[in-house]
């Protein structure tokens, strides 16, 4: 279906492109599923443990191991794959009333929509920046989109997570404090948080890209023909200007989703990041490798879309 709707923008090079990323996603995906098993396994702790180091019987813990195949990791990886090729990522370990499938249903929602968020702001701002300091450089706008691009890359998103909450939530209270909700006054200040970095990044790739295509040949062409200087900009400068820009989408769109387990944390939003970091901690081996699955599937389809759109934009580019 995916390649009829977009055969028109492409013909051949574009349903080989989507037909060889089809291709790979199992195969990158199975790889991904034993890096992370392996690690899963051995890294220290036992999710058998109970709260206040407390551990159950030697006959419940046998009863529990041969539940969730734990003798070894050859068993616990077929058992595993045999539940996941029937859409079934299994019981978690540690939520003994849930399964990964529910955890997942709960949280992915809330990093998406808050990945989401940062992206748009991120893409808004960095454009916004990026095309003033290009069309004037030096200026006061210029260095002060510069100086707060600097401060975005340099600081880390729990500094600046933390920043804002004293400040606006703390200070102004003009943001709730550890609660979540699908609203603008909830979501603003994580989103801003995980957009500060992408947002400097693509202000930056803007206005090194727009600086150099003005000044080409055919930007001069076409202001020499009459047209409008908003024209110029849009419709001939800023798609060339725009392909760096799209090329970093992809990276940005993955650390907007893992970074969000960081951001989750300093503002206590119940996501992904959330039941990942507990997960670690607990050695819940099937929400690990659960969450490690359905990010990485997100990341390659998200990957996927920026290949096409690059291929779609600039049609001599082959990504195949």
């Amino acid at each position: 279906m995916l390649i009829r709707l977009l055969w028109p923008l492409g013909g051949d090079n574009m349903t080989r492109l989507i037909v060889s990323r089809l291709i790979q996603l199992p195969v990158i995906l199975a790889l991904i599923f034993v890096v992370t098993l392996t690690l899963a396994w051995w890294i220290p702790g036992n999710p058998l443990d109970q709260p206040e180091g407390k551990r159950p019987s030697k006959q419940i813990e046998e009863a529990m191991k041969r539940q969730w195949n734990m003798h070894s990791p050859w068993a616990f990886a077929a058992s595993y794959l045999q539940s996941a090729a029937r859409g079934d990522l299994g019981p978690s370990m540690q939520y003994r009333d849930q399964t990964v499938n529910s955890i997942l249903a709960a949280g992915l929602p809330v990093s998406a929509m808050l990945g989401a968020a940062a992206l748009m702001i991120a893409l808004v701002v960095g454009l916004i920046a990026g095309v003033i300091g290009a069309i004037r450089p030096g200026s006061v706008l210029d260095l002060s989109s510069l100086m707060l691009a600097l401060i975005g890359v340099s600081l880390p998103t729990f500094v600046t997570g933390s920043v804002l909450l004293v400040l606006f939530a703390g200070l102004l209270h003009w943001a709730p404090v550890g609660e979540w909700a699908y609203t603008p006054r909830h979501i603003l200040l994580p989103a801003v948080t995980l957009a500060a970095a992408p947002a400097a990044y693509i202000a930056r790739l803007t206005r090194l890209g727009l600086a150099d295509v003005i000044n080409s040949d055919y930007v001069r062409t076409a202001r020499a023909k009459g047209l409008p200087a908003h024209r110029v900009l849009v419709k001939h400068a800023m798609k060339v200007a725009f392909l760096p820009v799209l090329s970093f989408l992809g990276p940005a769109s993955a650390a907007a989703l893992t970074g969000s387990f960081v951001v989750e944390q300093v503002f206590a939003i119940p996501g992904l990041g959330e039941h990942f970091v507990r997960a670690v901690q607990n050695k819940d081996q099937s929400l690990i490798i659960g969450v490690v699955l359905v990010f990485s599937t997100v990341l390659i389809g998200l990957n996927l879309l920026v290949d096409v759109a690059y291929a779609w934009i600039d049609p001599r580019i082959d990504l195949t």
